[in-house]
């Protein structure tokens, strides 16, 4: 068991920012873009979202580690992260679901992070001077000399981080949301062959496989190079899109991937990265926000209808970018970003936010049933075709 320590650690941004505080986790070095979650809960599952891959994550809200960690919050393997800032640190967690604390299971992880510092100064400066890498050292002291390795780091914007996280192997995934945590009623399995649901797996999180699982789907995960042909040999009623790290326009193999699988004319469903690698294959651009949206209150929504969001991303569509065929469904209201995306003939559709918020709200759960129906109705089409 780690006791509650005291050994220094130096935080350094790429415009030479500087914060001093104490160590915790693991020891070492570790460089990635500095950005920050408002998210009052659920770090647990932010820790462990692929999307966060080479970035190290500032939690703004004041209190880290006092529920612990468990195994069934984790939404990957491991913790994505590069490194954690925290305000605040638990070492002695209550939960009745705790299985360690946070500071020894990132330790366990080897992963560094640094509290004590002044959260609320470092997200204003995010917020003015934009998203930046950075470094948290617990060996290396001197500002100047950490200052160096930073500047030398590789930017976010062109970096192609998809191929760190996605599958290895193709795995077919069974478990839907346990039923303390079900907040709907459960539907009814009528049909004896469910609808199949091929994920293009860019770093899917795994409560939106339990999610698909709960809405009765057959769901057979996939690595993010597989070709379309190899896709098809499952007879697939739909595509799913995942979320997943990094600039999504140097995903090429993703893109052409989905260009093909459009013109099949297969249900299609992105979240995340898969709605900008969608947008990407429709013809659209996309752009790096200045510091993103990572948060579990983000609203979004278009005429008058509001949904309160789960986000976490670094880059958007851009909507002057997109052509006629394809519509606009929702916009995050905080800034009028494309939020949401519709072709107006084919069966697809994406969202930049995260439905199965976990944790977070359910508004936009709605979005798997919609996807279920569209698979349905097109299934029934190919029957009486």
């Amino acid at each position: 068991m780690i006791t509650n320590q005291t050994e220094p650690a130096l935080l350094v941004l790429e415009d030479g920012t500087v914060f001093r505080g104490k160590s915790f986790g693991a020891k070492g070095t570790t460089i990635g873009e500095v950005v920050f979650n408002t998210g009052m809960t659920g770090y647990q599952e932010v820790l462990t979202d692929p999307s966060y891959r080479g970035q190290m994550v500032t939690f703004t809200y004041p209190e880290l580690g006092n529920t612990g960690v468990n195994p069934d919050d984790e939404e990957s393997d491991q913790p994505q992260v590069s490194g954690v800032i925290a305000r605040n640190l638990c070492y002695s967690p209550s939960n009745y679901r705790s299985r360690s604390s946070l500071p020894d299971y990132l330790n366990h992880h080897n992963v560094i992070g640094i509290y004590g510092i002044d959260t609320r100064a470092l997200t204003r400066i995010l917020r003015s001077s934009g998203a930046m890498n950075g470094a948290i050292s617990t060996e290396i002291l001197g500002e100047k000399e950490l200052l160096e390795k930073v500047q030398t780091a590789p930017k976010m914007l062109g970096l192609n981080l998809v191929n760190e996280v996605t599958t290895k192997e193709v795995y077919e995934w069974s478990d839907s949301t346990a039923e303390t945590w079900e907040f709907r009623p459960v539907l009814a399995q009528n049909d004896p062959k469910p609808l199949t649901v091929v994920a293009i797996d860019f770093g899917i999180k795994r409560n939106i496989l339990r999610r698909l699982a709960s809405y009765s789907c057959r769901v057979i995960v996939v690595p993010a190079n597989t070709t379309p042909e190899t896709i098809y040999q499952y007879n697939p009623d739909g595509i799913f899109l995942s979320n997943g790290p990094g600039d999504p326009a140097v995903v090429k193999e993703g893109i052409a991937t989905t260009k093909a699988l459009l013109e099949t004319g297969t249900p299609m469903f992105g979240i995340c990265m898969g709605h900008q690698i969608l947008g990407l294959s429709l013809g659209a651009e996309t752009f790096k926000l200045k510091f993103g949206h990572r948060g579990l209150n983000q609203p979004a929504g278009l005429a008058q209808t509001v949904e309160i969001t789960s986000q976490n991303h670094g880059f958007a569509v851009t909507e002057t970018s997109l052509n006629p065929q394809v519509e606009i469904t929702h916009l995050n209201l905080n800034d009028r970003t494309v939020a949401g995306l519709r072709h107006k003939t084919l069966p697809v559709f994406s969202v930049q936010y995260h439905p199965e918020a976990s944790p977070g709200p359910h508004d936009a759960d709605y979005l798997f049933a919609q996807f279920v129906a569209s698979m349905e109705e097109h299934k029934q089409k190919k029957t009486t075709a």
